[in-house]
């Protein structure tokens, strides 16, 4: 899924693998606990001529990435980055648990970023978590604190388990105030955001954090319907998906905004 989803990247922006300096993967299940996701795809890609690592930030890792991409090109150490946000998450559900199960697609997003000069491009940035918190949306046992081979026989917890209800306040209370101060750093205000491209995750969540952007729904994109919760794919695959229908345009205002386990969160504020 990466490979295909970095390959259209490439197409889009003109270049070829050999052009990236830095590949960055987003993930909560990759092929391999060793080695990372970004070394098999850039193996696959052909990206030889790139630094590879992972991002593990859950929903909020695609942006995670972004950030960390903005930073690193203006700091002048990488020219052009590749950014993917990829889940098979139905390799970690439990399908008799139907308060998630329901909830979780497979997909995978990317982006290349580079230097311009132009006025466009990423305005500014904002990444959090809190980790007192990671019992609400975890995976509890494979890990190296409770391996599979230590638990003798009994039963691990080796799918999502998630507190719905918890993770819907933090969600809406998070995303908001991350979306706010991005928009506030670049000087703007919410009636300049032209398109909304929120985590898709929830439809209540994603219309609460709206609201309390004073952002109409009408400038919210919306996917879910399609694709469920694809974790760290969803935005970059809702931001794609709302470009090639034609719902972004040469100097909109763009606001990417994302809430996942950890917990993390993030929003991106991008002029087009």
């Amino acid at each position: 899924m990466c490979v295909a989803a970095a390959r259209q990247a490439l197409d889009m922006a003109g270049l070829q693998p050999v052009d990236i300096d830095l590949l960055m993967v987003a993930t909560v299940t990759p092929d391999f606990r060793l080695p990372s996701a970004a070394c098999i795809v850039q193996k696959k890609l052909g990206t030889i001529n790139s630094a590879s690592m992972d991002i593990v930030a859950a929903c909020a890792g695609f942006l995670h990435g972004l950030s960390i991409g903005n930073a690193f090109i203006r700091s002048g150490q990488f020219k052009r980055i590749m950014v993917i946000g990829t889940e098979r998450l139905t390799s970690i559900t439990d399908y008799t648990d139907r308060n998630t199960c329901v909830l979780f697609g497979d997909g995978s997003g990317a982006v290349v970023l580079e230097r311009t000069e132009e006025d466009r491009g990423i305005l500014s940035t904002f990444i959090k978590s809190d980790g007192r918190h990671k019992e609400l949306l975890w995976i509890p046992d494979g890990g190296s604190d409770r391996p599979a081979q230590s638990l003798n026989g009994c039963k691990g917890r080796f799918n999502i388990i998630m507190n719905g209800s918890e993770v819907f306040k933090h969600a809406v209370r998070q995303m908001a105030d991350a979306s706010s101060r991005v928009i506030k750093a670049a000087g703007l205000t919410s009636k300049d955001v032209n398109l909304l491209v929120p985590h898709q995750a929830n439809i209540r969540i994603m219309k609460s954090t709206a609201k309390r952007l004073n952002i109409p729904e009408e400038r919210v994109f919306v996917n879910i319907e399609k694709y469920g919760n694809t974790s760290s794919a969803s935005v970059p695959i809702a931001l794609n998906e709302a470009f090639r229908t034609g719902r972004i345009k040469d100097n909109d205002i763009i606001l990417m905004t994302a809430f996942g386990g950890g917990l993390t969160w993030a929003s991106a504020l991008v002029k087009w």
